[in-house]
C-alpha cells in the first residue's frame, strides 16, 4: 500500500508495519520450533552410523548385486497371495463404509445427534491407526497368515473410503432428490433413484484409487507375520539373503507400476 507522509507518495509497499512485524514473528517462531525439533532428534540420533551409512549402503548394495533371478519362481503365489489380500480387503471395506458413508452425510443420515458423530468416529478411528497397526494387533488376535492382512486392509480403507464417499454425498445436486422425493417415493427410492446415480462415478473412482494403495499397503504386511510377498522379504531380510531382496524389491516394483496403470486406466474410463 503507497504511504504519504509530509504530501509525498512513498514507494508503494506490501503490508503496512504490523503486518511486516507480524510475518517476521510468525518466521521467528517456525524456526525457533524447527531449531528445537532438531535440537531434540540430534540428542537421540548416533552420529556415527549416520556418517557410516555411505559405507555400509554400498556394501549392502555390492552384495546385492547381480540378483538371484532363480528366486522369481518361489515368489508367484506370496505375490498372488498379495493381490488378493488387497482385493479382498478393498470389497470387505466396502461392506461396511458405504452405510458408514450414508449414515456420516448430512443429507442421508437419518439422526444428525447420535448416528451421524457414531459414523464420523468410525471414520476417524478406522484413519488414525496404519495397516500395519491393524495387522500387529490382528497377528496377536488371531493368529498369522493373509486373513488377518486382509482384515488389516478392510479395516484401514473402511475410514478412508466412507470419508470420501460421504463427502461425494453431501454434494449431490439437491434438486434431483427433491424432484423424486415429490413424486411421493419411498427413502429407499430416494437412495436408489435420486442419490445412487449421481455418486456412482466418484464412488467407482474411489474404489479404484483405494484398491491401488491397498496394494502398496499389503506388500509389507508380511513383514508382521500377515503374509504376502512381505513375509519372503523378512525371511531373506533375516537370513542377509540380499540377492533375494533385489529380486523381491524389483517385483514388488513392478506390481505396484501394473496396479498404478490399471488403476488410472480404470479411472480414466469411468471419470
Amino acid at each position: 500500500m503507497p504511504v504519504v507522509q509530509n504530501n509525498e507518495l512513498k514507494v508503494w509497499q506490501r503490508r503496512d508495519r504490523n503486518k511486516q512485524l507480524q510475518v517476521w514473528f510468525t518466521w521467528l517462531c517456525g524456526v525457533a520450533i524447527f531449531m528445537y525439533c532438531w535440537f531434540v532428534i540430534s540428542e537421540s540420533t548416533t552420529w556415527y552410523f549416520v556418517y557410516d551409512a555411505p559405507r555400509i549402503a554400498a556394501d549392502i548394495g555390492g552384495r546385492a548385486w547381480p540378483p538371484r533371478w532363480s528366486y522369481l519362481s518361489e515368489l508367484w503365489e506370496p505375490l498372488w497371495d498379495t493381490i488378493n489380500v488387497a482385493t479382498l480387503g478393498t470389497a470387505l471395506a466396502l461392506v461396511f463404509a458405504v452405510p458408514v458413508a450414508f449414515l456420516a452425510a448430512r443429507n442421508t443420515t437419518p439422526n444428525k445427534t447420535f448416528l451421524r458423530p457414531l459414523a464420523l468416529l468410525i471414520i476417524v478411528s478406522s484413519r488414525s491407526i496404519n495397516s500395519l497397526i491393524w495387522a500387529l494387533l490382528l497377528v496377536s488376535v488371531i493368529g498369522p497368515g493373509i486373513f488377518a492382512g486382509t482384515i488389516a486392509i478392510a479395516l484401514r480403507s473402511i475410514g478412508f473410503t466412507a470419508k470420501l464417499l460421504y463427502e461425494a454425498i453431501e454434494e449431490i445436486d439437491a434438486n434431483q432428490v427433491e424432484a423424486i422425493t415429490a413424486t411421493g417415493a419411498s427413502r429407499a427410492q430416494i437412495i436408489a433413484y435420486g442419490i445412487v446415480p449421481q455418486i456412482l462415478p466418484a464412488f467407482a473412482g474411489i474404489v479404484v484409487f483405494r484398491w491401488d494403495i491397498n496394494i502398496r499397503e499389503s506388500t509389507v504386511l508380511g513383514l508382521v507375520g500377515a503374509g504376502g510377498i512381505g513375509l519372503q522379504l523378512q525371511s531373506s531380510l533375516n537370513i542377509l539373503a540380499w540377492p533375494q531382496v533385489t529380486v523381491i524389491l524389483a517385483l514388488i516394483l513392478v506390481a505396484v507400476i501394473i496396479s498404478e496403470w490399471v488403476s488410472a486406466k480404470v479411472r480414466h474410463a469411468i471419470i
